[in-house]
């Protein structure tokens, strides 16, 4: 993406002391290093970010794996962590929360993110085509100066770090040797640089501290497992389908039902479609079905707008090889006790749509109205009627004669 001339940028450079290629430096156009960012060689990817005048740490990134999905930002002094999570499906897309505010990377944009309000830009950067190469950033602090935010160099720093730690993703995921075995590095030290007054923020810094004693982060406590309704929305995000609910064995009828409500509770929502998983929900569905529109009586919801429903069975082939035909040449055993009901087989599948607008394209197809084929046989009949009696008549013309 282009960046704005008249801002100010920081560019990311190797540093030239270091020829391990694990230390990089964030500059400006003079050439002041205002950040200094260092892989950790370990077994597990951990990146420092430093203060390069101080010689103190500022951040750190920890993850099992530079392509982890999940990374632990921590800050110090003030110590706080945030969590850096991987939140897309096909498209690259990062979150993490600072504060009361929710933040978003996309590709080489980081916006924050404020539902229903459309989301505003506070970083860009400049990427090479086909990967994540950062050569320049820039915050853009005059969006941010719109909002409350009481650490806004806490907030520059953990911005930097993740667009780091995507650096870093990104070059193991184009040449995967280079996170086999990270190279042992001397012990570096910092070079006092000349103080560079001009930051992102103006003035503004963050506390710094000594980063020989301080001990790696701990992991974060894992996340107790959803329950109810709440894992039910999880595992239908998961599928991706907007109007669609998928029952499977996991999960109770209710908390399936809450979840239809509250779906058809949506203007924006006109239809859903519930489904079975396999042949063993296929009653199930039926209980959902049932209890969502027992839920919406009882809010008085029945009475504003009617709910169409539409069932549509065996959507899915059973599975087998059909066998060639066989003809039963034998004489019927239970001819003289009389037929036998047949035996009822319930569907392998089911799809319950549920509409509050009629839909005739789902209503039951019926085959042509006998009184189309009755007129066609009456005018077929009345055809050779004529031709009858064209022929009786010429005959009795003859005879005449």
């Amino acid at each position: 993406m282009s960046l704005d001339q008249n801002l100010f940028t920081l560019h990311v450079i190797p540093n030239k002391s270091d020829s391990s290629g694990l230390i990089l430096d964030l500059v400006d156009p003079s050439g002041n290093v205002h950040y200094r960012k260092q892989r950790v060689p370990g077994q597990v990817y951990k990146i420092e970010v430093y203060d390069p005048i101080a010689e103190s740490l500022l951040a750190s990134a920890t993850a099992p794996s530079a392509t982890s999905k999940h990374k632990t930002l921590e800050l110090y002094n003030p110590n706080q962590i945030v969590e850096l999570k991987f939140v897309g499906t096909l498209t690259f897309r990062w979150a993490f929360k600072w504060e009361d505010h929710e933040f978003e990377w996309k590709r080489e944009e980081c916006f924050m993110i404020r539902k229903p309000d459309p989301p505003v830009l506070v970083a860009v950067t400049k990427e090479p085509p086909g990967r994540i190469k950062t050569t320049a950033i820039q915050i853009l602090d005059y969006n941010l100066n719109r909002f409350d935010i009481e650490d806004r160099k806490g907030l520059e720093i953990v911005i930097l770090t993740a667009l780091l730690s995507f650096r870093d993703a990104s070059d193991v995921y184009h040449d995967p040797n280079s996170d086999t075995s990270t190279p042992s590095i001397a012990a570096t030290t910092l070079s006092a640089i000349p103080p560079a007054p001009k930051t992102l923020f103006g003035t503004a810094s963050r506390k710094t501290s000594d980063p020989t004693v301080l001990s790696p982060p701990a992991p974060p406590p894992k996340p107790a497992p959803k329950t109810g309704i709440e894992r039910i929305v999880e595992m239908q995000l998961a599928r991706g389908e907007v109007n669609e609910v998928s029952v499977t064995e996991e999960g109770n009828v209710g908390d399936y039902a809450r979840y239809c409500a509250n779906m058809l509770d949506d203007d924006a929502m006109l239809f859903i479609t519930v489904r079975s998983f396999s042949a063993a929900q296929v009653p199930k569905v039926l209980q959902v079905v049932e209890e969502t529109k027992r839920i919406r009586h009882k809010a008085g919801l029945s009475d504003e707008s009617d709910l169409h429903q539409y069932v549509v069975y065996d959507t899915t082939p059973t599975p087998g090889k059909k066998g060639p035909r066989i003809i039963n040449l034998d004489d019927d055993k239970n001819k003289n006790k009389g037929k036998e009901a047949e035996k009822y087989t319930p569907p392998n599948s089911l799809v319950v749509h549920l509409s509050k607008i009629d839909m005739p394209e789902l209503q039951p197809r019926t085959g042509p109205s006998s009184s189309a084929y009755i007129t066609g046989n009456i005018a077929s009949e009345m055809e050779r009627t004529k031709k009858k009696g064209g022929k009786g008549n010429k005959e009795k013309e003859k005879k005449a004669k």
